[in-house]
């Protein structure tokens, strides 16, 4: 490939399902979807981690959660494990953000020769409590599910403000002569569930469809899920109208991202960078939505786990549906082969592929690793998938395995029939070539006791309290949680 431009456009908490070219007929996303006509989506693409600050450190270093340590909202990328940013820094190459990154804090070295208006984990410490895995204090959850609708946020004007910067950064450059790389990212959908009025009018009264097992009776049978409803506060389930309320507020919060994203891509079509960048879109993590009873991210379902994923650009084929199955490791090759810059002998263990070679290649068999130590969980949880059959590791609890093409919604557990058991226990020993459960299970236990212990303790993490993610130039806001 030719070198180019690269423009990453990231989102936060992007359901792959609440996308139009990824079939939703109800969703407005005209700028995603041309996109993604123009180039390759990707129909099995995963996240690594289905929570904020874990992902963003796996994406930047190419590496899994468990080879790099960060396992939870606490323990934030610092720049000790090389970026893909380091390695374009290395050759010469301008690499800069602007937005979220989630990243500890402004004066690290984490790859960016720049970073512009950069959200940071609170304090440049994070959240604390998720280290507290044995009696953790509880959340109560339901309130922002329940005041979800139309207003104004600091999350909205946040990302208006980041396209507005992404818009004057294309400006500026648009007549150099080596590539660049610029990271864009994006504050949306991720709740507070707040939408600007006139976009939210346009999803209320809408009968969205409800999400599967979303009745308190469907909920599948297993402990650690239970768990985790009690954990933020779920237990009780929600009603079909607070449920399409939420649901209606989300679409109007995606349909206000892509139309941030859509003024940065016309901003390049303006300085006429189009034929000279490559772009990439993806999100952290999905969003559960009320499917099986969950909200936020932290599961294994396709709602959380599974991402939208789109190249565009020089090279890559235009319409193009890849169906082999990727996952946020190979963004760093995929980075660094679109502008040119070649890895260090140090990248060679790195378990990633480039994406521009993946889409241009016919589908193959492939299998993607996820994993989660973070809140709402007494122990660790490990995903592995074909693209067809998916297979979670609840550590001391039951597996499930799914047939994704029976079964899109995730509603029969093929582990519970006992005529699988050959089946299931194949996709174990697949799952162990990735990890050891339990020996990573004990290591970030811990790691999230030291951190604890380097904090003065449960007590005094306690007295701390839950922060927000302040947007720049605010102070995190703190509050109270007890023990369950």
């Amino acid at each position: 490939m030719q070198p180019t431009n690269l423009l990453f456009l990231c989102s936060d908490e992007h359901q792959r399902a609440v996308t139009g070219c990824y079939g939703n007929p109800l969703v407005e996303t005209p700028n995603l979807d041309r996109l993604a006509a123009r180039g390759a989506r990707f129909d099995n693409a995963y996240t690594n981690c289905p929570i904020c600050v874990p992902c963003r450190a796996s994406l930047a270093t190419g590496r899994y959660v468990h080879q790099i340590r960060h396992w939870d909202n606490a323990f934030p990328y610092e720049g000790r494990v090389p970026s893909w940013g380091h390695r374009l820094q290395q050759q010469g190459i301008g690499v800069e953000s602007i937005g979220k990154l989630h990243y500890r804090r402004q004066e690290d070295d984490d790859g960016f020769t720049q970073k512009h208006d950069a959200m940071y984990v609170a304090e440049g410490i994070g959240e604390l409590i998720s280290c507290i895995r044995e009696n953790p204090p509880f959340r109560k959850g339901r309130g922002g599910i329940l005041r979800a609708g139309p207003g104004e946020s600091d999350y909205l004007r946040y990302d208006a403000r980041i396209a507005r910067q992404a818009v004057d950064w294309l400006a500026g450059h648009a007549n150099d002569t080596q590539p660049w790389a610029l990271f864009v990212s994006f504050v949306n959908p991720h709740p507070p569930f707040i939408a600007p009025p006139e976009l939210y009018e346009r999803y209320r009264g809408v009968e969205l469809p409800l999400p599967p097992q979303w009745r308190p009776e469907e909920w599948p049978d297993q402990p650690a899920l239970d768990y985790m409803r009690r954990y933020f506060g779920w237990e009780a389930g929600f009603s079909a109208a607070e449920i399409r309320n939420a649901l209606a507020t989300y679409y109007a919060m995606t349909t206000y991202l892509d139309q941030q994203i859509g003024s940065v891509l016309a901003a390049l079509d303006e300085h006429g960078l189009t034929e000279t960048t490559r772009i990439i879109y993806t999100t952290d993590h999905g969003a559960m939505l009320g499917a099986h009873g969950m909200w936020g991210k932290f599961t294994m379902y396709e709602e959380s786990a599974a991402i939208p994923l789109i190249l565009a650009g020089p090279e890559t084929p235009q319409g193009k549906v890849v169906n082999t199955p990727v996952s946020l490791v190979d963004c760093f090759s995929t980075i660094l082969e679109a502008v040119g810059a070649q890895p260090a002998a140090a990248d060679s263990d790195l378990p990633g592929e480039s994406l521009w070679s993946i889409a241009r290649q016919p589908d193959r068999e492939r299998t993607v690793f996820s994993e989660y130590h973070a809140a709402g969980t007494r122990h660790g949880v490990y995903m592995v998938t074909d693209g067809r059959f998916k297979y979670i590791h609840y550590l001391h609890e039951s597996p499930q395995l799914f047939d994704l093409r029976a079964d899109p919604h995730e509603v029969n557990n093929l582990a519970a029939q006992a005529s699988n058991a050959a089946l299931t226990a194949g996709w174990g020993a697949r799952l162990r070539a990735f990890v050891d459960p339990e020996a990573v299970d004990a290591l970030a236990k811990a790691d999230q006791q030291q951190k604890l212990t380097d904090f003065g303790g449960e007590e005094a993490v306690l007295r701390r309290g839950l922060s927000n993610s302040a947007i720049p130039g605010e102070k995190p806001v703190f509050q109270q949680v007890e023990r369950g």
